[in-house]
């Protein structure tokens, strides 16, 4: 009753405006009349209307802020992110000082890739409370993203020391240890972390960031992943409850083609590009309809544009929001979705999760289970971010939270591709398993640059080379002290690494020398493009695998090139995707069980060149006769899938 005659009375004073539009109180009345209402962009308009006439009143100048900061965060729920800067850098016009527009500017510029803009407003919220453990945590994000990781590591510590139960902030300074081999502490806050994730459900851990972390259970990751969905895919789906989609309108023509949809970041120069692109030339355009649909930054690369002619229709989303973009989908009619990015960064999961499509897959992006989402969630005290959910709006002081009462779940995704190797639990994934042959497709070719000298990569001319590819994140304590007693063991070799950061180069130097190892024989690799990547592999003798992060990608690049990959199979699916590449392979001698196996088989093929020689024959065969890189083959086998799961999900809804 009381909105209906909020109604009324809005509609009488704007009668009465225009019958005199300079009747203030009129004015007055129909901002306070909107503010009620939620229609805050009208409301907004009133007040600037009052502050252009009373110029100094300050409680004019405050109801036009209430109303861009509610409007501010509106539009950043619903994905308008341009709108909400705008509101946001209008308060601060009026309220130079206020932290949370500083913040919450903060947040609309990073969704609008301003990554140094979002720095500032980040650091001015900083400067008008300094207390904020929110604000340090998110500054440290965006120096993360600028490369800047000392910078972003203090702001973490600080956010923590601030707040030592800000979740997410401890694990983000995890991560960012790993990614430059600080090791110091590491496994205590790893340890503090899976305590949270088994007992704080609330607690909101990066998925990726948790698999990435040494001696995390694959129950666990998916107890992570769970958390998360619950905690932002969850109240954001109660939140649009008016979107639903009926997608039980099942076509019966026996003629009918399935359309398929992509979604993903990384339709770019991306390893991606080098494992799908000619899997979509391959599909078979007389059964299936194949749809891109990219939210990711076009590089305009020519893998860019190989991609875009690979795909019937190749859609860029990026400008959409998330509600939008599902209508997009919903309006193609299509049938199952692939997510290709997952829980990783730049992750759009809940477009999947407003369920626009009948069936929706995890696959290649995100190398875990996405975990299941409660349907009779209470939803209390929240205002979160529908994109990136490690930024929070600020209204008042409250977080968001949840709570459930014998919660009825069911998965976020209804599948994900794995293969025997990569799922060999059932329980450990709250998805049905879609299992073919080896998880990973690879296209049948890659690019190569010219050939270049020994020294001219900086290596000995006559030494044993042992390389790793992988990024520094992957390079444990523990697989580094093994790679040093390797070293230790082969005197007359030395380790290849990629050089990722500078901060990881120097601590893992003098980690070998902590362990009696001449930081000279760890010789880092410069980024180069990848064909000049590829190229230089013909220098390296053995490849070393990370353990619990396998390489995935690198290693079908090394095993492409003829490298050979040494790897040590762990429990999660992470940790056995080089066992699955090198069993497509018939490589099994490359698979060691722990790391006393790892270590003595790596000596040994540095000892012995025949065998080694032997195992690179054998490697260069398989290479051309199995099917791992024979994306026709890979096509058939995964449209045979795709067709599988499109008749259980007909028999399920009685067609």
């Amino acid at each position: 009753m009381q909105n209906v005659n909020s109604v009324t009375a809005l509609k009488s004073y704007q009668q009465a405006l225009l019958e005199n539009p300079k009747d203030l109180d009129a004015q007055i009345n129909c901002g306070n009349l909107c503010v009620e209402l939620h229609r805050y962009e009208e409301a907004a308009g009133y007040f600037r209307r009052i502050v252009r006439i009373l110029k100094t009143n300050q409680a004019a100048k405050n109801a036009l802020c209430y109303a861009l900061q509610a409007l501010g965060n509106q539009s950043h729920l619903n994905g308008q992110f341009a709108q909400a800067e705008a509101c946001f850098q209008e308060s601060l016009n009026y309220q130079s000082n206020n932290a949370v527009d500083w913040y919450n500017l903060g947040n609309a510029q990073r969704e609008l890739a301003k990554p140094r803009d979002a720095l500032f407003s980040y650091l001015q919220s900083i400067r008008y409370n300094p207390n904020d453990a929110d604000a340090y945590n998110n500054c440290g994000n965006i120096q993360r993203e600028l490369g800047q990781l000392d910078k972003a590591i203090a702001s973490y510590k600080k956010a923590l020391v601030l707040n030592p139960n800000l979740y997410h902030a401890l694990a983000h300074l995890v991560h960012q240890k790993q990614h430059i081999c600080d090791w110091h502490e590491l496994t205590n806050d790893i340890n503090q972390l899976s305590v949270w994730v088994k007992t704080v459900p609330q607690a909101k851990i990066s998925p990726f960031a948790f698999l990435a972390m040494p001696n995390t259970s694959m129950q666990e990751q998916k107890q992570c992943a769970t958390n998360w969905a619950n905690n932002f895919y969850a109240p954001l789906l109660k939140q649009c409850q008016s979107y639903s989609f009926n997608n039980d309108n099942i076509k019966k023509d026996a003629k009918y083609k399935l359309k398929v949809g992509y979604l993903s970041a990384d339709f770019r120069l991306h390893p991606l590009a080098f494992l799908i692109t000619e899997l979509m030339e391959h599909h078979d355009r007389t059964q299936f309809e194949i749809f891109a649909y990219s939210y990711g930054v076009n590089d305009k690369s020519s893998e860019r544009k190989c991609l875009e002619k690979a795909f019937d229709h190749f859609n860029d989303i990026r400008l959409l929001n998330d509600i939008d973009a599902a209508n997009k989908i919903y309006g193609d009619g299509i049938d199952i979705l692939v997510d290709l990015t997952g829980y990783t960064q730049t992750s759009r999961t809940h477009i999947i999760a407003l369920k626009p499509a009948p069936i929706s897959i995890n696959w290649l992006g995100y190398p875990g289970t996405m975990g299941l989402i409660a349907s009779d969630l209470v939803i209390s005290d929240s205002v979160v971010n529908a994109s990136i959910p490690d930024y929070y709006l600020k209204t008042d002081p409250l977080k968001s939270k949840y709570e459930t009462s014998n919660p009825q779940s069911s998965p976020l995704f209804d599948y994900i591709i794995a293969d025997a190797l990569t799922a060999p639990n059932l329980a450990d994934f709250s998805e049905k398993i879609i299992s073919l042959p080896c998880y990973q497709p690879n296209n049948s070719a890659r690019p190569i640059g010219k050939t270049s000298l020994k020294v001219a990569n900086q290596l000995p001319e006559n030494a044993f080379v042992f390389c790793c590819f992988n990024q520094s994140f992957k390079i444990t304590e523990t697989i580094f002290e093994a790679w040093m007693r390797i070293l230790d063991a082969t005197p007359n070799s030395v380790l290849w690494l990629l050089d990722c950061n500078r901060w990881a180069k120097d601590n893992l130097q003098t980690s070998a020398e902590q362990l009696s190892i001449n930081r000279n024989r760890l010789i880092f690799a410069p980024r180069v493009d990848i064909a000049d990547h590829l190229t230089r592999h013909m220098h390296a003798d053995l490849f070393l695998d990370t353990l619990p992060y396998n390489a995935h990608t690198t290693a079908s690049d090394a095993l492409w090139m003829g490298l050979p990959v040494l790897t040590c199979m762990g429990d999660t699916f992470a940790s056995r995707v080089a066992a699955s590449l090198l069993t497509q392979l018939n490589c099994l001698n490359l698979i060691t069980q722990n790391l006393a196996q790892y270590e003595a088989t790596a000596i040994e093929l540095a000892n012995n060149s025949q065998k080694l020689d032997q195992i690179k024959k054998h490697l260069n065969s398989q290479t051309e006769q199995s099917d791992l890189f024979k994306p026709s083959v890979f096509a058939k086998t995964l449209e045979k899938s795709y067709q599988q799961i499109w008749h259980v999900y007909r028999d399920k809804i009685g067609d």
